[in-house]
């Protein structure tokens, strides 16, 4: 298989407008996440602040753990705005709303207001989907995968 098939491959969706409205939302929200963890913008604690949290959870090394989940949310969430390389953004992030649901939030139940795993999940579902779909038509990726086509 080829460069350009692999490419073309991961690029390709037959999705329509739908994906657009998951894209830019769920974007947004994890380029925010990110650039908490990783500059403590938004209120955030930044790198040693994340990571030393990070360690008291069991994720370790704490700094190397904020770091990835930062780099994952913020890349990932900037990736789903623009539509580009939806499918594997939306893969890593997918993986991290996992660590995130039985690291820090499975043992407080469902609701968010008891940081519960709710909005780890409904974020979960999304990413799960565009994995499958694509990033639909209002994207780069579609663009990119019709040239090579």
């Amino acid at each position: 298989m080829s460069n350009t098939n692999i490419a073309q491959r991961v690029l390709a969706t037959d999705a329509g407008w739908g994906t657009l409205a998951l894209r830019i939302p769920v974007g947004i929200i994890f380029a925010a996440h990110g650039a908490q963890k990783l500059f403590g913008w938004f209120g955030g604690y930044g790198l040693e602040g994340t990571g030393q949290w990070m360690a008291s959870i069991g994720l370790a090394p704490g700094y190397l753990m904020a770091l990835l989940a930062g780099a994952a949310e913020f890349f990932g969430g900037l990736a789903l705005i623009a539509g580009l390389l939806v499918r594997p953004a939306s893969a890593a992030l997918a993986f991290a709303m996992v660590i995130a649901i039985f690291s820090a939030h499975i043992d407080k139940g469902l609701f968010v207001a008891n940081n519960g795993y709710e909005f780890a999940l409904a974020l979960l579902a999304v990413t799960v989907a565009l994995v499958f779909a694509g990033a639909g038509r209002a994207s780069l990726d579609r663009t990119i995968s019709r040239r090579l086509a």
